[in-house]
């Protein structure tokens, strides 16, 4: 990678745009940045490193905007960088995050990260990207490096190296790791330290389950577990045996007293059948003498139900000749009462002997309904009549209406011309005074434009009077801290000495001349010594003032330049005339916009009025012409009804009318038939009850019942026969089953035999259950036991079998734990993984560093990469694995790196830190770096150290490598031609080009 040209604007100190030749810088190979401390030498990496990654390194990446304070508030920052890397020609300019002041009004504005990344192909300039994030993966893919590896070894900062070449293994260990990436490693170093410890837990939770289960069997079998793992499985197979055999024997004991409680139990319930059988023959022979006492007692009950059965036979017939006698005295009153209500209608009359004249009541029913038929054809008329009548009555309505909204509607069409003569002539005269709203909204409109801007001018003028008063104060504030920051800065310059002599202790090093001897240190006059935090504090005093006073200025710029554009837009006119002048206008708006409502209002009245005018007109004619066909209409009505009330009264007779003689001989007619119907029935009940007599005699001959009181007194009811039948069979079964046992062979062998004594088989039986339960639950207990204890030696064997895996992977893994945690004996030299991967970079950076390191130092030093704990490294056996020593070849003796002088300390640091850039670059498989920084450092050196110094960073050049020095060291002007002077003034640095 080699560097072109470097632009930067309103970035860090520098407060314009200043341009970087690097080109120009490089022709020799060596070029110098230098100036005063604070001038932005390191701001020009800083920019570089900007360019590139987005960021600058360090601390100064976390600040706030590197935008300029020097710089105007409007002015944008930006940096363009311009490079070549593996032959490509790469252009990028980068502009950061900042604050812009509003165009409008007080504030301002974030601008966010920009970025443009260019590349020249085919003879121009081509797009590659413009957002941030592809810009960073472009740069990164094309270096092959971070920020912080590009950092370390393109731009070398020498304090960190001469630090790093004093510390102890663990602080170089962050370092280099910093540099190389070996974070896989120190990752497999956690990842197995975490895996030996799950593997451990495994174990030891296997361990617990083993124990567990032969805790459970030693509880289980009464005998104590043994503590070796190994004994454990044989322990457990011979108590399991043990226990078996046990439960054997019970067994065969349980089975003999088994049986002797089953012949105790057979011979128990022998005795007590022997004794059931004796008892029931002695109740079936006591049973069989009380029934014969009962004989003449169920001869009886046999002769009572044969003669209820006979006389059960002819009760129907007696109770169907009731029957028939009792239908007859009820038809005799019917006919009597239907006789009685026939007595009196016209055209029949009753016969003195209490006949029923059937013929008669026949031809009396026949005229009437012929009558009823002549009367039900004029029931429409009648309808019809009814219907006429309130026709009649709603046409004569009708007329009265009609002619009351005829006399409406003419005295309505009579006034209405004269109010539409009216309203047009008002809708004229609104028509008018309405025309003039749009001239008087525009009138309106300017008027208040007027009286806004008359307002905010007035306004404004006040804010402008306090802006610049505050203006005023800022110019003073600021004044008075550029005075005390200019002041306590010539105050330090002028004490410089003494402030370098203040550091300075009795036997060691001076930081500027390197020796220990301090013989006239200088001392601080007048004011005292001004330390540098107090003239940073006064110089950020001074920038804070300094903007302050620019936001003031610039506020009251623009509260002068809005007043102006106010008092123009008002036309001069202030905001009281402008105010009047607006409510004038509103009014006149007010009453042009009543106007057109009230013309529309008037409009539409006029319209109604007119509409209601003709309606008016053709509602009167159709009136004339419904009045006369109503009163048609009502004359015909009432001819028809006076034709039809004369015929219906011919025909109502006597009767109130026409539906009440149809109800009257429709009732008549009904009450003729039922007379008829009634005489009918008596005949035949008088026919039925003569046939019943006659064959309810028969039937009590026939039953061999001498009179019918017999049959009455011999008859039973249903229950009771039916209680009598149940009484007699109960009898019988009762007797048949008596016989049936004195008749059973087993009873009668039963009865032969002494009777048994069943309180001492009982007693037997008792006392052998007993016995046989007590060895059958002793068995059951020692089968359960040996059950339990075959299933936990299962499960013993298997989890001694589940343990050896376990125990197997622990081992493995807790010996490479071990080996990479550098804690094993296999590890002889007690170093980590990572240490170990890092201590091999360690060993090419000291064997790159020896090549210049040995010609720095005329030979005599040379550094040695070394495995051992260095001082401080810790008790840890891990610890160290990256020590480093310094070989003196003028005594032959190794030493501590501390124990090197300042300028030994700087050119032994710049050794190592050319060898680390070098090996970090081919480790990060980059492109080549064709440009290097080295930054301070120099002051250190006495004159033929830094001779062999430069030679070195000469040799560098081979291969048209360029090297920068960054330093303030007058000697290094002198020597390197090429240089580029970092100017500070107090309204911002600038860079000029020497050489």
């Amino acid at each position: 990678m080699r560097l072109h040209t470097l632009t930067v604007q309103a970035f860090g100190p520098f407060a314009g745009t200043e341009e970087v030749d690097f080109d120009r810088l490089s022709a020799g190979g060596l070029f110098l940045i230098h100036g005063p401390t604070g001038a932005g030498k390191t701001t020009v990496l800083d920019a570089v490193c900007f360019a590139l990654y987005g960021n600058v390194p360090g601390a100064r990446g976390k600040d706030r905007s590197p935008k300029s304070d020097h710089a105007p508030l409007d002015a944008e920052p930006r940096v363009v960088l311009e490079f070549t890397v593996q032959g490509r020609r790469i252009w990028i300019e980068r502009k950061p995050r900042w604050d812009r002041p509003k165009k409008r009004g007080t504030g301002t504005v974030s601008q966010n990260t920009k970025v443009v990344v260019k590349e020249f192909t085919g003879g121009r300039w081509e797009g590659v990207t413009t957002r941030p994030d592809e810009a960073g993966q472009f740069v990164g893919d094309l270096l092959g490096l971070t920020l912080a590896q590009f950092c370390q070894t393109v731009m070398l900062p020498q304090g960190d190296f001469a630090r790093f070449l004093r510390a102890k293994s663990e602080e170089r260990r962050e370092s280099l790791e910093r540099i190389f990436n070996t974070r896989l490693f120190r990752d497999v170093e956690t990842w197995l330290g975490a895996h030996a410890k799950r593997l451990e837990h495994e174990v030891r939770t296997a361990n617990a389950q083993v124990r567990a289960v032969a805790d459970r069997i030693a509880e289980v079998g009464g005998s104590r577990a043994p503590e070796p793992p190994e004994e454990l499985s044989a322990w457990a197979a011979e108590l399991a045996c043990v226990t078996a055999a046990t439960a054997r024997d019970a067994g065969r004991v349980a089975g003999e007293f088994t049986g002797a409680r089953e012949e105790a139990q057979r011979a128990l319930s022998e005795g007590r059948e022997l004794r059931a059988l004796q008892e029931r023959l002695a109740a079936a022979r006591g049973r069989r003498a009380q029934l014969a006492e009962h004989t003449a007692w169920r001869a009886a009950l046999d002769a009572q139900l044969d003669d209820a059965g006979r006389a059960e036979s002819v009760l129907p017939f007696l109770r169907a000749r009731d029957n028939r006698r009792t239908e007859l005295d009820k038809a005799e009153l019917a006919v009597a009462d239907h006789l009685a209500l026939v007595g009196g209608l016209p055209g029949f009359s009753a016969r003195s002997d209490g006949a029923v004249p059937r013929e008669e009541l026949g031809a009396a029913e026949r005229e009437r309904r012929d009558e009823l038929a002549r009367l039900d054809a004029l029931r429409a008329d009648a309808e019809r009549r009814r219907s006429l009548g309130r026709s009649v009555t709603a046409l004569t309505g009708r007329l009265d209406e009609i002619a009351a909204q005829l006399d409406r509607q003419r005295a309505l069409a009579a006034s209405l011309p004269a109010r539409v003569e009216a309203l047009t002539a008002e809708l004229r005269r609104l028509h008018d005074q309405a025309g003039q709203e749009g001239a008087a909204e525009t009138a309106l409109a300017a008027a208040r434009r007027r009286l806004d801007a008359a307002a905010e001018y007035e306004r404004l003028g006040r804010e402008l009077s306090e802006a610049q008063e505050r203006h005023r104060e800022a110019v003073d504030g600021a004044q008075a801290a550029r005075d005390r920051a200019l002041d306590l800065r010539e105050r330090r310059i002028t004490h410089m000495a003494a402030e370098l002599a203040s550091g300075l202790v009795d036997g060691e090093p001076c930081a500027v001349c390197g020796s220990v001897a301090h013989p006239s240190p200088a001392r601080p006059s007048g004011e005292g010594l001004v330390s540098a935090e107090e003239e940073r504090r006064a110089q950020a005093a001074a920038d804070a003032a300094a903007s302050r006073r620019a936001e003031a200025e610039s506020a009251a710029v623009a509260l002068r330049e809005r007043r102006t554009a106010a008092r123009e837009r008002a036309e001069d006119a202030t905001a009281d005339a402008a105010r009047q002048e607006v409510e004038a206008h509103t009014a006149a708006l007010a009453e042009a916009r009543a106007a057109a409502g009230e013309a529309r209002r008037v409009e539409e009245e006029l319209e109604r009025t007119t509409g209601d005018l003709e309606r008016a007109r053709t509602r009167e004619g159709e009136l004339v012409r419904q009045e006369a066909q109503v009163g048609a209409d009502r004359d015909n009505a009432v001819r028809e009804h006076g034709r039809l009330t004369a015929l219906l009264d011919r025909a109502r007779g006597d009767d109130a009318g026409l539906d009440e003689r149809i109800a009257r001989l429709g009732g008549e007619a009904d009450l003729l038939r039922a007379a008829a119907e009634a005489a009918v029935n008596r005949d035949r009940a008088a026919d039925e009850l003569r046939a019943a007599v006659a064959e309810a005699e028969r039937q009590r001959a026939e039953a061999r019942f001498a009179d019918e009181a017999g049959v009455w007194e011999a008859a039973l009811d249903e229950e009771r026969r039916r209680a009598l039948r149940e009484r007699a069979r109960s009898f019988d079964d009762a007797l048949a089953a008596v016989e049936a046992s004195l008749a059973d062979p087993e009873l009668t062998a039963a009865g032969e035999l002494p009777v048994p004594d069943l309180e001492e088989l009982a007693r037997a039986a008792r006392t052998a259950s007993e016995a046989a339960d007590r060895a059958v639950a002793w068995r059951s207990m020692l089968e359960e036991r040996a059950r339990r204890l075959a299933s936990l030696r299962g499960e013993l064997d298997l989890r001694l079998r589940d343990c050896e895996p376990a125990l197997r992977r622990y081992a493995v893994a807790e010996g490479l734990r071990g080996l990479t945690a550098g804690t094993s004996s296999d590890n002889a030299d007690n170093v980590r993984l990572s240490a170990y991967v890092l201590a091999a970079r360690l060993e090419q950076v000291v064997a790159a560093a020896n090549d210049r390191l040995v010609t720095m130092s005329d030979g005599r030093y040379e550094l040695r990469y070394t495995v051992d704990k260095a001082a401080g490294d810790g008790r840890a056996r891990s610890a160290g694995g990256l020590g480093m020593r310094v070989v003196d070849a003028w005594t032959g003796v190794e030493r501590d790196p501390a124990t090197l002088s300042g300028g030994e300390t700087f050119f032994s640091s710049l050794a190592l830190a050319l060898g680390l850039g070098d090996v970090a670059s081919a480790e990060a498989g980059g492109a080549d770096i064709d440009t290097l920084f080295v930054d301070e450092g120099f002051g250190t050196l006495d004159e033929d150290t830094l001779e062999e110094v430069l030679d070195v960073l000469d040799r560098l050049r081979d291969g048209g490598r360029a090297v920068g020095v960054v330093s303030h060291v007058a000697d290094l002007r002198q020597r390197v031609s090429a240089r580029l002077k970092v100017v500070k003034t107090a309204a911002g640095s600038r860079v000029e080009h020497t050489g």
